[in-house]
């Protein structure tokens, strides 16, 4: 929000652990590629070199790339978690880029049926993002699973309980097209002070809780009423359904002056 400072509200301490945890699970990839580079004879993964001879990953990536789209001019800016040279059987190299997501709440979020529609529309969109500013057309996208169903697992179960769910993207220039539309958008929207609707889906990690609140008309309000009723009359999941009432909660108490 244009002028509104982001709320630090206090962080729970196990949310920052489970926050390095997933941290040090992208981590424990990259070093376990670095590995496989060094000890096998000829490994189908290595990570591209920087200027330095540094690893393509993290800080050793970090771009910030300008873009002018339809008139209006914004920035991309991110550290992936890899880009990485790929050797086919028959010898052509592929550049492919790595972004490594932690799962920490079930064994069963990399499941086949958790994982049956694919990776998470945010996650390849960000891997979009990279696609332009890194120039790479293939990402995987590696969910790891920090909860496991037990140390002994039989091949069966594990099977049907794996830790890590991999999926291959490639990112087309419809799929650019459509992201740098969307960001193209947003300049304009801020222009011109218009905000968009609020997308309660991504309220938790919303830094402008408050201001948000505050500002909401009284249609708006009314409208995620409706939005809300209609998830707890869908046959959505239980948790969706307490998520998104808890949303709704929170912006009447914030409203009404209550604690973020």
């Amino acid at each position: 929000m244009r002028g509104a400072k982001r709320e630090s509200g206090a962080r729970p301490p196990h949310q920052g652990r489970w926050v390095r945890l997933g941290t040090a699970i992208g981590d424990v990839i990259q070093r376990d590629i670095l590995f496989a580079e060094k000890h096998t004879a000829n490994p189908r993964f290595t990570f591209e070199r920087n200027d330095r001879g540094e690893p393509m990953f993290e800080d050793f990536a970090k771009i910030g790339a300008i873009i002018e789209h339809r008139g209006k001019r914004f920035a991309l800016y991110g550290t992936g978690d890899g880009i990485m040279r790929y050797v086919s059987e028959d010898g052509e190299v592929l550049r492919v880029g790595l972004e490594v997501k932690s799962k920490q709440t079930t064994s069963a979020m990399t499941s086949a049926y958790s994982t049956r529609n694919g990776p998470k529309e945010d996650h390849v969109k960000q891997c979009v993002c990279y696609s332009i500013m890194y120039n790479v057309d293939i990402y995987v996208i590696l969910y790891v699973n920090g909860a496991k169903k037990s140390w002994n697992m039989t091949e069966d179960e594990f099977a049907k309980n794996p830790d890590i769910a991999a999926f291959g993207v490639y990112i087309t220039d419809d799929m650019r097209q459509e992201v740098l539309d969307h960001f193209a958008d947003i300049v304009t929207a801020a222009e011109a002070g218009t905000p968009p609707k609020l997308d309660i889906g991504k309220w938790l990690f919303n830094d402008f809780k408050r201001r948000i609140a505050a500002t909401l008309t009284d249609d708006e309000i009314a409208e995620i009423e409706r939005k809300v009723n209609a998830i707890q009359r869908s046959g959505l999941p239980d948790w969706k359904k307490h998520d998104a009432a808890g949303v709704l909660a929170d912006i009447l108490e914030l409203r009404n002056g209550g604690a973020a």
